[in-house]
């Protein structure tokens, strides 16, 4: 049983056998690259060790189902951005460069997150309300998407009735919106 738990016993554990088959120790059962992804979206501390070795190598499957997802969907990666990271290997700042992309990846979560707040606080008792939080759950869903560990979607029905057609407002309240994002961006 201590295989299955680890310092954090949040920490599930996956067991990789040699036939590249992916062991879920918590629950008893195989699953796939696919299931990691999902578990990694999900925010699921998992550890990947070798199943003959033990030795960890989680890693590995990361960068295995970032291929996957690369190569399966839409590319998240750019190539220059590929080259620029491949060619820092063996660099003298390679050791720099894990800190500053974990670093970059809280500002852009911290951005994002400054970015919905301002949405929501535009909403207020305008009439348009409605439609502007429909906008917002597209938006946690486009991000959901894109930022693992992110909140989930809210499930909103769409609205019975159309918000009038005052384009004129929907006007006024988007210059409203893109002042508060010029005010952010600052």
């Amino acid at each position: 049983m201590a295989e299955t738990a680890s310092s954090d016993d949040n920490t599930v554990i996956i067991k990789k056998y040699a036939n590249r088959r992916l062991y879920n120790t918590r629950s008893s059962s195989y699953i796939t690259l696919d299931h990691l992804a999902k578990m990694t979206r999900e925010g699921v501390d998992y550890k990947v060790l070798d199943a003959k070795t033990g030795t960890d190598i989680t890693h590995t499957i990361l960068t295995q189902i970032i291929m996957e997802e690369e190569s399966n969907g839409e590319q998240m990666l750019p190539v220059n951005f590929l080259r620029e990271l491949i060619s820092m290997y063996g660099n003298q700042m390679q050791s720099l460069i894990p800190h500053y992309l974990e670093a970059s990846m809280e500002n852009f979560r911290a951005n994002q997150a400054k970015l919905a707040k301002a949405f929501e606080d535009s909403l207020g008792n305008n009439p348009l309300a409605k439609l502007a939080e429909q906008n917002m759950a597209m938006f946690r869903a486009a991000s959901a998407a894109f930022m693992p560990g992110a909140e989930k979607p809210e499930a909103k029905a769409p609205p019975a009735e159309s918000a009038g057609g005052d384009l004129a407002a929907l006007r006024e309240q988007m210059a409203e919106i893109q002042k508060r994002l010029d005010a952010i961006g600052k």
